[in-house]
Formats: structure tokens, C-alpha cells, sequence
């Protein structure tokens, strides 16, 4: 049990962590496998919603299952979204929902034993807030034309003052994207980082005591095992973020003038 521990500790903390090509998929799909681990958790998506959505129709209780998604389903509508959007609530919650939970999946599915992290790459989590720039922008300028939207979002202030106001707002428009992506990017990197320090730095320990060495792999097991709750809440709440920010941004939208 022990070799095991210290074999596990020094293997390759950083697996699940960086990217890396899968040999039975790249060759002919190019498939990493942070996209394997993106496309499972848009598969996952489109598996369980539609049950969720078929055993809650009606109004008639659906189960468990079913229940357990409703609740988070209603909470972000009307704990979230409801106070920002209002009565444009039904029209776009959907997408706050897909957002939330393809994040969520995402994060979960790594922190699976080998598996690997899609938000853990930038390039992931980048996708997703040039996707929630469009969108807002797209209907910020639908609700209120292209010429008041750009008007109220850029020339805030009194006219004198427009000189240094401009290009703040424009930086403004620029770092909320990037706030999205790097924060959510971050955040699972860095849990996952922490996580493969505190087990990789065992395996050097080895070679220099056995049993020092598994002594400390033992208690660094003991740590991730605890510090894996700790990446369950940080899952949830990133996705929390993503989705309430983007749900900010479209009020922001809708609504520039506020």
C-alpha cells in the first residue's frame, strides 16, 4: 500500500492538468484531450436536460434526479437572473442555464483520477466569453439600436469630460471578456496546480528516505483527499460566477443608460 502511495505521488501530478494529445484520437481526429473532456461535457448537456426537462413536464414530480436539477434550475432563475433581467427573464435564461452547467460539467468531470480540466485551458474558457461578448452586444444593439447603444455605453458623463471617458468605457468593454475567461481559467488551473505540488514534490522525498519519503506522501494523500472537497465547491462557484457576470452583462446591455 505504501509503494502504491509513493508510486501514485511521484507519477505525473501535472496529467490532468495540461493539455496533451491522445494518441488513438489525434492521429486521425486531432483531438486533444481537453477537447475529448469539452465534448463530453456538451454530451452530457444534451443528455441530461432533455431527461431533467421530460420528467418535470406537466408539473408532475419527476424524481430525485430530476428534482436535484430543478432546484438549481429555479435558483438561477429566480435568485439570479430574474433580478437583473426581469421581465426579459424567460427569453434568456436558458442561455445563463447552459452556461452554468457546461461550466459546472466541465470543472467536475476534471476532477475525475486521469481525466483532464477543458476550463483548465484558456483557449476553452476564452471561447466562452467571446460567446457571452457577442451575445450581449448582439442584443444590446437589437433592444436599443446601433447608434443609442454605442451612444449610452461610451458617452457617459458630461461633454467635457468625454476625452478621458471614452477611452475608459472602450477598456471597460475589452476587460469584461477577459475578466470571464482568465478568471474561470485561473481558478481551475490553480486548484489543480496545487493539487499536483502537493503530490509531486513526494515522489523527490522518496528517493531520498523511504520513509520520509512515505511519511509525506501518506499525509499529501490525506491533504488532496480533503483539498478535493475544496476543488468541488471552487467547481460550483466558478460556474456561478461565469453565469451570474454574464448575466450582468447582458442588463449592462439591455439596458446601458443604468
Amino acid at each position: 500500500m505504501t509503494g502504491l502511495l509513493v508510486t501514485l505521488a511521484s507519477s505525473d501530478p501535472l496529467t490532468h492538468v495540461l493539455n496533451s494529445d491522445l494518441a488513438w484520437l489525434t492521429d486521425n481526429l486531432l483531438i486533444s484531450k481537453h477537447v475529448l473532456y469539452l465534448l463530453l461535457a456538451a454530451t452530457l448537456c444534451l443528455l441530461v436536460f432533455p431527461m431533467v426537462a421530460g420528467k418535470l413536464a406537466g408539473g408532475v414530480p419527476g424524481g430525485r434526479f430530476a428534482g436535484f436539477f430543478e432546484v438549481i434550475l429555479i435558483y438561477i432563475r429566480d435568485e439570479m437572473v430574474e433580478p437583473f433581467l426581469g421581465e426579459d427573464t424567460r427569453k434568456f435564461v436558458p442561455l445563463i442555464w447552459t452556461f452554468f452547467f457546461f461550466v459546472l460539467f466541465c470543472n467536475l468531470l476534471g476532477l475525475i483520477p486521469g481525466a483532464a480540466t477543458a476550463t483548465g485551458n484558456v483557449n476553452v474558457t476564452a471561447g466562452l466569453a467571446v460567446i457571452a461578448l457577442f451575445t450581449y452586444h448582439a442584443v444590446g444593439i437589437k433592444r436599443n439600436g446601433l447608434v443609442k447603444y454605442v451612444k449610452s455605453s461610451l458617452l457617459v458623463g458630461p461633454w467635457w469630460l468625454w476625452w478621458m471617458m471614452i477611452p475608459i468605457e472602450i477598456l471597460g468593454q475589452i476587460i469584461r471578456p477577459c475578466a470571464l475567461a482568465i478568471r474561470l481559467f485561473a481558478n481551475m488551473v490553480g486548484g489543480h496546480m496545487m493539487l499536483a505540488v502537493i503530490l509531486g514534490f513526494t515522489g523527490i522525498l522518496s528517493a531520498e528516505s523511504f520513509f520520509l519519503g512515505t511519511t509525506i506522501t501518506v499525509i499529501s494523500v490525506l491533504s488532496c483527499v480533503l483539498l478535493m472537497f475544496l476543488e468541488l465547491l471552487v467547481a460550483a462557484i466558478q460556474a456561478y460566477i461565469f453565469a451570474f457576470l454574464t448575466t450582468v452583462f447582458l442588463s449592462l446591455a439591455i439596458h446601458p443608460e443604468h
